[in-house]
């Protein structure tokens, strides 16, 4: 079996030709069309999925492969470690021309991601986690906020959730920041960027699974309203609502999105 540092070291590799490929396609009006349930696909997510199979699976054949791009086989479910792939997270950003999508990759050993490359190309920047060694972005080690008060926090979700903080009078809300990409999302608030991301239901694995160890590895959580940690690699892939925060915000946000959630709208 291969050691992390193997493996981060090949994600790195296939993360950084994935990118130069999705390049080659960004902004250049790819082919696109509807999958099943109307979600977008273009033809950059199915190049870059089968390359990262070619490079991945051609130097650990014995490792699982789950990947939004690929047929689920159910192959993984038998596997020590498994690969868990976003070809192009946020593809309706990347075909819109916009620069917040990702290429994501982590490695998934008994249900929880133990190394991670998570590389936004259109931006220059690759952030990579091994379990228990830190988050880093282009080298440098990454933090979460320590911000306690929810009306100083930065969010990027849906402006219902920021726009019911509660403000000190005369004080404006503030405005969410949209990100197209979930994984980068939560890759904001491991770099202290965002305070708070917040996900809708039904989220995948590959969505999650490489931001959800650079967010840990960074001093902060992702996990379910009821505070439970995400498990990877099952065989159901798709998550209740999230929260990414840090711990001194983490159960004010809980809160703040439950009422919210519970009013009429």
């Amino acid at each position: 079996m291969a050691s992390r540092a193997d493996d981060l070291a090949l994600l790195r590799r296939a993360g950084e030709e994935a990118a130069r490929l999705a390049l080659s396609y960004f902004r250049r009006d790819p082919l696109v069309w509807e999958k099943d349930g109307g979600s977008p696909v273009s033809e950059a997510d199915i190049a870059v999925d089968r390359r990262l199979g070619e490079l991945l699976l051609g130097e650990r054949p014995d490792y699982g492969w789950l990947s939004e791009e690929t047929a689920d086989s159910g192959l993984r479910l038998d596997r020590e470690r498994v690969f868990v792939i976003d070809p192009i997270d946020g593809t309706r950003a990347f075909i819109a021309g916009a620069k917040d999508w990702t290429v994501s990759l982590a490695v998934v050993e008994a249900g929880r991601p133990v190394v991670a490359v998570l590389v936004a190309p259109a931006f220059e920047r690759i952030f990579h986690a091994v379990a228990g060694e830190g988050a880093f972005a282009d080298g440098r080690r990454l933090a979460a906020s320590t911000v306690a008060d929810l009306a100083d926090a930065r969010f990027a979700s849906s402006r219902r959730y920021a726009g019911a903080v509660a403000m000190a009078p005369g004080r404006a809300a503030r405005k969410p920041r949209f990100v197209g990409s979930l994984a980068y999302r939560v890759a904001l608030v491991a770099s202290g960027e965002i305070d708070v991301a917040i996900a809708k239901p039904n989220a995948r694995d590959w969505d999650l699974a490489a931001a959800d160890l650079l967010v840990h590895e960074a001093g902060a959580r992702l996990a379910t309203l009821a505070s439970a940690s995400l498990r990877y690699n099952g065989r159901e892939t798709t998550h209740p609502t999230l929260i990414a925060a840090n711990p001194a915000l983490f159960g004010d946000v809980v809160e703040l999105v439950r009422r919210v959630d519970s009013e009429p709208h």
